[in-house]
C-alpha cells in the first residue's frame, strides 16, 4: 500500500495529506511511500466551518503548527464556547462553555451538590461556576496557565475561529513542502480491479493516476466511496430536518467576542462566528418550512455588520455513508457523512478520521479486522455526536413555529433517550466508549434547555448543607476574582497573533 491517492482538497483532503505526509514522509519514508492529491480548481468546496473545538489542538501541534502562526494566516481568533440563544425558550440563552464546571468533592460530579443547593434555593446559575462560561459574558480572554494549579486560570480550554479555506492552503503548502504531489484535474472515469477495488482514477485529457489506496475526500457526492462503491447513505433527516444553509461574511464589530453564537429561528438556526477580519454568518434551515427568499432576508436582516457578498447557498442532508472504509477505499470528511455545525464538530470528524486511520493503517494488503474496525470506530463516533445536536432540537420548549413544535414532540433514538431519562432521574450522565461528548456538554446543554433532574446523587447530602454552600460559594468567588486578570480578547488576539490586513 505505498501509492496514496486523496480525492478533493478542501479542508478535509489537505488535513488528511498534512497528517500523511508528516508521519509516512519523514526520514526515509519518500522512498517506500508515494502521496498525491487530486483536485480541480472548477469543482468549488464548501468551506463554511470556521469554528472549532479543543480537540484540534493536539492536531496542530502533531503537525508543528503553533496557535499564533495558525491564527495570523487565517486570521483567526479564540474560542471558549457557544452561546445558545432562544433554544430552550424565546428570550432565553446560555453558554455551553469547554472548561470544567466547579470541583468535584469526595469524588462526586459538582452538578449533584449544585443540584441539592437549587433545591433549597442555594444555587446561581450553573455557569457562575466555570470560567470559560463567565470569561465570555465579558468578552475576556487569555490562555490557561498551568503553572497556576488549582486556579480557574489553569483550567481555560480553548478552540479557534478561523477562515477554513485559508487553513487549507496553510496545510496545502506544509504538504507540498514534506512531498505531496497535487494534481490539477477533473475526474471522468473510475476504474476498478476484477475483485471491485479501486484501479485508478482516469482525468480528463485521458491522463491516468494509478494507487494502491484511495481516500476519498470529494465531498457530499462522494465520488468514489457512495458513486463507485455505492456505500449507501443512513438518512437522519427524521431528526434532524434541516437541509439548507446559507452563508455570508460581514464586517467586523467590537468587542471581538471569544466564542460562537447560535441563535434559532423560525426554522433553523443562525451561526456567529467572529475573525479578526470579519464575521463569519449562517443560516442553517429546514426547507419544508422556509423558503429560500425567507431564509434570504432572515440571514441579511440579522447580521451586525455590512454583508461583504452575497448569500451563498448549500443543500445537504443529515446523515452517513452506511460504511466509511470499503476495500482498498476510505471516506474522510463530508464524503462519509454530514452533519450540521450545531456544535462545531465537522473539522474534528476530519480530524479523527485521518487519527483513526494512521492508526489502522494497512502494511501489505487488507486486513479485514482493520477495517471492521474502523468502520465500528467511525459508526460508534458519529451515532453519538448525532444524538448530541439532536438533543438541542429535542429539548426546546418553543411552540410559536411548526419546525418547533415538530422538533420537540419528536422521537428520538434510543441512545439518546437512554441519556435522557438518566439525566432527569437524578442527574447522572455516562460518557459510554470515548464518546466525543463529555459530562460538563450534556450538562450545560440539557440544564441550559430545561431539562432539570428530579434527584441528585445521594452521596452530595452527606456533607451538611453549609459546608456544600459555602464550598460552591468559594468557587463561584474565586471565579469571579480572576475574571479582572484575564485581558479583552481583542487587546490578546493584537498582542500575540495579529493577521495582516487582508487585499481589499
Amino acid at each position: 500500500m505505498q501509492r496514496i491517492l486523496i480525492v478533493g482538497g478542501g479542508t478535509s483532503g489537505w488535513m488528511t495529506a498534512t497528517a500523511l505526509s508528516k508521519l509516512l514522509l519523514r526520514e526515509q519514508g519518500a522512498r517506500h511511500w508515494k502521496i498525491e492529491l487530486v483536485e480541480s480548481e472548477q469543482i468549488g468546496t464548501i468551506g463554511v466551518g470556521e469554528a472549532t473545538i479543543p480537540a484540534i489542538k493536539a492536531y496542530n501541534t502533531m503537525l508543528g503548527l503553533s496557535e499564533d502562526e495558525l491564527l495570523r494566516a487565517t486570521q483567526g481568533s479564540f474560542k471558549l464556547g457557544i452561546e445558545f440563544v432562544d433554544w430552550g425558550r424565546l428570550g432565553e440563552r446560555y453558554f455551553h462553555g469547554f472548561s470544567p464546571i466547579g470541583r468535584d468533592l469526595d469524588g462526586i460530579s459538582f452538578h449533584h451538590y449544585w443540584l441539592r443547593l437549587r433545591q433549597a434555593g442555594l444555587a446561581a446559575d450553573i455557569a457562575e461556576y466555570s470560567i470559560n462560561s463567565m470569561a465570555p459574558l465579558e468578552a475576556r480572554f487569555m490562555r490557561a496557565r498551568p503553572d497556576m494549579a488549582g486556579s480557574p486560570l489553569a483550567e481555560i480550554a480553548h478552540a479557534f475561529h478561523f477562515d477554513a479555506s485559508l487553513y487549507a492552503k496553510m496545510l496545502r503548502q506544509k504538504s507540498e513542502a514534506m512531498g505531496v504531489t497535487r494534481i490539477e484535474g477533473r475526474i471522468t472515469e473510475v476504474t476498478r480491479h476484477e475483485n471491485g477495488h479501486i484501479r485508478s482514477l482516469k482525468l480528463e485529457g485521458d491522463r491516468e493516476l494509478v494507487a494502491d489506496f484511495f481516500i476519498d475526500c470529494s465531498g457530499l457526492h462522494g465520488l468514489l466511496i457512495e458513486k463507485t462503491l455505492q456505500a449507501g447513505f443512513e438518512d437522519w433527516g427524521h431528526w434532524l430536518p434541516c437541509d439548507r444553509a446559507l452563508a455570508v461574511p460581514c464586517e467586523s464589530v467590537s468587542p471581538l467576542l471569544p466564542y460562537t453564537r447560535s441563535t434559532a429561528r423560525e426554522a433553523g438556526w443562525q451561526w456567529r462566528i467572529p475573525l479578526q477580519h470579519r464575521i463569519g454568518n449562517g443560516l442553517v434551515y429546514c426547507s419544508e418550512y422556509m423558503d429560500d427568499e425567507a431564509a434570504r432576508h432572515t440571514l441579511l436582516s440579522n447580521l451586525d455588520g455590512k454583508p461583504l457578498a452575497d448569500p451563498r447557498p448549500i443543500r445537504f442532508r443529515a446523515g452517513r455513508r452506511r460504511t466509511s472504509w470499503i476495500g482498498n477505499c476510505v471516506a474522510i470528511g463530508l464524503a462519509s457523512g454530514f452533519l450540521e455545525p450545531l456544535e462545531s464538530t465537522s473539522i474534528h470528524l476530519v480530524q479523527s478520521a485521518v487519527t483513526r486511520l494512521l492508526d489502522l493503517f494497512p502494511r501489505q494488503g487488507l486486513d479485514a479486522a482493520d477495517i471492521a474496525e474502523y468502520n465500528r470506530q467511525t459508526e460508534h463516533e458519529i451515532h453519538r455526536i448525532r444524538d448530541f445536536i439532536v438533543l438541542h432540537y429535542k429539548l426546546t420548549a418553543r411552540d410559536d413555529t411548526p419546525f418547533w413544535r415538530r422538533c420537540r414532540d419528536m422521537s428520538v433514538p434510543d441512545t439518546l433517550m437512554e441519556k435522557l431519562d438518566l439525566f432527569a432521574s437524578n442527574g447522572r450522565i455516562m460518557h459510554v466508549d470515548n464518546e466525543l461528548f463529555h459530562e460538563p456538554s450534556w450538562l450545560q446543554v440539557m440544564l441550559g434547555q430545561g431539562l432539570m433532574p428530579r434527584g441528585y446523587h445521594p452521596m452530595a447530602d452527606i456533607r451538611p448543607l453549609e459546608l456544600v454552600r459555602d464550598f460552591a460559594e468559594d468557587i463561584r468567588g474565586v471565579v469571579k476574582r480572576c475574571l479582572p486578570h484575564m485581558p479583552p480578547h481583542g487587546d490578546y488576539v493584537r498582542q500575540v497573533c495579529a493577521a495582516p490586513l487582508p487585499p481589499h
